[in-house]
């Protein structure tokens, strides 16, 4: 496994994936991975790849028809090294050979997936491995046999493929001319199996753990609740506004029968934290929706997934936090357990930097692009939340665009925190402790 003795744990989970879209954007440029067997301009390669890398979805170029075979397979093979973590793939291979897994590789599955200590992380790694095979082969031959009523064989491939896609929630897709699943708007079986791709892939798989080992919703961990909980008043949330303002919509949903309808907006709410496929064409929802939806991508979906945003629970945090401030409550508390004040401080580190990333990042989209503000933001924080979803401003951006949109991608993947952390030093205990005193706040 990768060493980091020299490196910290957050440094060697940013420095795996960019070494991972560094090797996928090579590939992707060869003349093998096109079906004009021309090279493909660097930057393009280099955007692609990241949008792979990083589970985003966003392109610069139509993937059903600019990419061969061997293009889509690269592109796919990136979505699940990226969507999984090339750590649990290390690990994997390292019990496979029969390898001990010492401390320093504990710490970095640790930092990988995301969990809090490095107990139980080697059975956590193929417990995820065991659950994706899991739901990807189920989901994956559901969609396989749906899709082979309509294209034979090569549907069998697009059900694999675009299982992977949605499950790693990247939002990729084969059908060709930007339409997404806009051709299965009516389709209830594809509308379900991926929003549940989706969904399960979203919520993260130390909660998919405790829910099939935990019989009671009373019994499962504080973590899982949180989530739980946070999830699925999102998707009803997310359902209610979409249709209530798109309904009448000619040029969205106004055209679909009330069935239809809400199975359009409940797809929408599902797919737009992180996840990027669409059913009806977005640019055309009133700016209140845009607006909606940029929120539901800003939060995402939850820890330890294939999902990005600043995610469900730091939300919760927020809210919870602003709840115990304005009812002058002593503590934090929800479902019966205190909530420290660090890991309180953390969600609202995650939320100012994440802010203050998408605000630069508009700035130089806006600078650099012909574009509206709406465009601009709907974009940047579909990149920095790993959505994918798209005003078709990425097939039109310039050389200073794309950079933009690049690191946007890669910070919001490997984490705030984590981008920000394997850029400074390591922390030093203060051995000095100032005095204090208070500021005028609100």
């Amino acid at each position: 496994m990768l060493k980091g003795k020299h490196f910290s744990p957050n440094q060697v989970v940013a420095l795996t994936f960019l070494g991972l879209i560094l090797a996928g954007a090579f590939l992707l440029m060869l003349p093998i991975s096109h079906r004009d067997g021309m090279w493909m301009p660097f930057l393009d390669a280099l955007f692609t790849a990241t949008s792979a890398s990083c589970v985003t979805g966003l392109v610069v170029c139509d993937t059903g028809k600019v990419f061969s075979l061997f293009g889509q397979l690269v592109i796919i093979g990136l979505i699940q090294l990226g969507g999984l973590g090339l750590m649990l793939f290390a690990t994997l291979f390292s019990v496979a050979l029969g390898r001990r897994i010492n401390l320093q590789d504990r710490m970095l599955i640790q930092a990988s997936l995301n969990q809090n200590d490095m107990s139980g992380v080697v059975r956590m790694s193929l417990r995820v491995a065991k659950y994706t095979a899991v739901v990807e082969g189920v989901l994956g031959t559901a969609l396989a046999l749906r899709f082979y009523q309509q294209f034979g064989l090569k549907g069998i491939y697009y059900g694999y493929w675009h299982a992977i896609s949605a499950f790693c929630n990247a939002g990729f897709d084969l059908f060709g001319n930007y339409q997404s699943l806009v051709g299965y708007v009516h389709d209830p079986v594809v509308n379900g199996l991926i929003a549940l791709l989706i969904i399960l892939g979203g919520i993260g798989f130390a909660v998919m753990s405790d829910v099939v080992h935990t019989r009671h919703f009373r019994n499962y961990r504080l973590h899982t609740k949180l989530v739980l909980v946070s999830t699925v008043a999102l998707i009803a949330l997310g359902t209610l506004l979409i249709q209530v303002m798109e309904f009448d919509n000619g040029r969205t949903l106004g055209t679909l029968s009330v069935g239809d309808q809400w199975m359009a907006s409940f797809f929408q709410s599902v797919s737009a934290r992180t996840a990027g496929f669409n059913t009806f064409d977005l640019m055309q929802m009133r700016t209140s929706t845009i607006l909606v939806m940029v929120l539901l991508m800003v939060i995402g979906a939850s820890p330890a997934s294939t999902g990005g945003g600043i995610k469900t629970t730091t939300a919760a945090l927020l809210i919870l936090s602003a709840h115990q401030v304005l009812f002058q409550k002593p503590e934090c508390v929800i479902f019966g357990r205190r909530i420290d004040q660090e890991t309180i401080h953390r969600a609202f580190a995650i939320t100012t930097l994440s802010i203050i990333w998408i605000f630069l990042a508009i700035i130089g989209i806006t600078y650099l692009e012909e574009t509206s503000l709406v465009e601009a933001l709907f974009e940047v924080v579909s990149a920095y939340a790993t959505v994918g979803l798209s005003s078709g401003l990425s097939q039109h951006l310039t050389a200073g665009g794309k950079i933009i949109m690049i690191l946007s991608m890669y910070a919001g993947r490997v984490g705030i925190m984590t981008f920000v952390m394997a850029l400074t030093a390591r922390r030093r205990e203060a051995l000095i402790r100032y005095p204090e005193e208070k500021i005028i706040i609100g």
